[in-house]
C-alpha cells in the first residue's frame, strides 16, 4: 500500500528482525518494566532485590543491603549463596553470565531449588542489565571473590577471579541508562515502603536501606512476620483484641499463612 505518494515497502523475509541478546529488552523497555517513568525506574530494584528475597525464602540469606549511591547508581548486597560462576555445560559460559545477560535463565524453573519465589523468573535481572548504563556483579563463594561488569546490555569485562573472600554472598550495583528512563533519580520513601513490606512477609530477614547523599536510612527486621504486619497497619486505630489471630500451615509442600485483627473501625 502506498502511503503519500512514497514508494510501497516490500514485506518479505528480508522484513523479519531478530533481536539477540538484550537488544530487545532495549528495543521495548516498557513491554518488561511496565513505563519508563519513576514506577519502571525503581522496578529495577525490585528485580534485583526479588533475586535476594528468594534466596532469604529457602533459608540461604539473612541480610540485604540497599544502597542509593551519590553517582545515581544503586547497590544491593545479600549474604546468600552467591550466583554460580562455574560454567554451563551446554552454552559454555559461566552462569553468572547466562542469568545476567540471556533472557530466561535462572533455577527458578526448577522446583527443588527454588520451592518458592518472586520476580520475573529468569527476566528479570538480564532485564536491569539490559537498561542500565552499566551493571556490576561482585560474587563471594568457595571462597573466592569474583567480578564482572556489563555496559547497556553487553559485556564489559569477562568474569574475574579478584580475590580470596570470606562467606558467601552477591553484591550488584547498577546505574540506570539515561537514553532509556525519563528520570533516573531514586526516591528513598518509595524503596524504603517496598523493602519494608518485604520484611515483613520474611519473618527475621533483617533489610537496611540507605541514601548516604541525604542523610537518609532505616533498618527492617519483623521477628513476628505478617502478625506484625497486621498490627503495623492498624497502628492508628484501636484494636479489638490483641494480639492478632495468626495461621500457619504446610500442605504438600506449600506453605499458607494468614494474619487477622479487628479494629473499631
Amino acid at each position: 500500500m502506498e502511503q503519500g505518494g512514497s514508494e510501497p515497502v516490500a514485506y518479505d523475509a528480508e522484513s523479519i528482525q531478530v533481536l539477540e541478546g538484550l537488544q530487545a529488552v532495549r528495543k521495548r523497555p516498557a513491554m518488561y518494566i511496565g513505563s519508563l517513568d519513576g514506577r519502571g525506574l525503581h522496578h529495577l530494584v525490585h528485580e534485583v532485590v526479588d533475586n535476594s528475597i528468594d534466596e532469604a525464602m529457602v533459608g540461604f540469606c539473612k541480610n540485604i543491603q540497599v544502597s542509593i549511591n551519590g553517582d545515581g547508581s544503586v547497590t544491593v548486597a545479600d549474604d546468600g549463596r552467591g550466583i554460580p560462576v562455574d560454567v554451563h555445560p551446554k552454552f559454555g559460559v559461566p552462569a553468572a553470565e547466562l542469568v545476567m545477560s540471556r533472557m530466561h535463565a535462572g533455577a527458578k524453573f526448577e522446583h527443588k531449588l527454588y520451592r518458592v519465589s518472586g520476580g520475573l523468573h529468569g527476566v528479570g535481572l538480564s532485564v536491569v542489565t539490559g537498561l542500565s548504563e552499566w551493571l556490576e556483579a561482585r560474587i563471594k563463594r568457595d571462597g573466592k571473590e569474583w567480578s564482572i561488569r556489563f555496559s547497556r546490555g553487553e559485556k564489559a569485562e569477562d568474569l574475574k577471579e579478584i580475590g580470596p573472600a570470606e562467606g558467601t554472598g552477591t553484591v550488584i550495583t547498577f546505574k540506570p541508562d539515561s537514553q532509556i528512563f525519563e528520570t533516573i533519580a531514586f526516591d528513598f520513601e518509595t524503596l524504603a515502603t517496598r523493602l519494608r513490606e518485604l520484611a515483613f512477609l520474611n519473618k527475621g530477614l533483617r533489610i537496611v536501606v540507605t541514601d548516604p547523599a541525604h542523610a537518609k536510612g532505616d533498618v527492617f527486621q519483623f521477628q513476628g512476620g505478617i502478625a506484625e504486619y497486621v498490627k503495623w497497619i492498624n497502628r492508628a486505630k484501636t484494636p479489638l483484641h490483641d494480639p492478632p489471630i495468626y495461621l500457619t500451615k504446610d500442605v504438600n509442600g506449600v506453605q499458607i499463612e494468614a494474619a487477622l485483627q479487628w479494629n473499631d473501625g
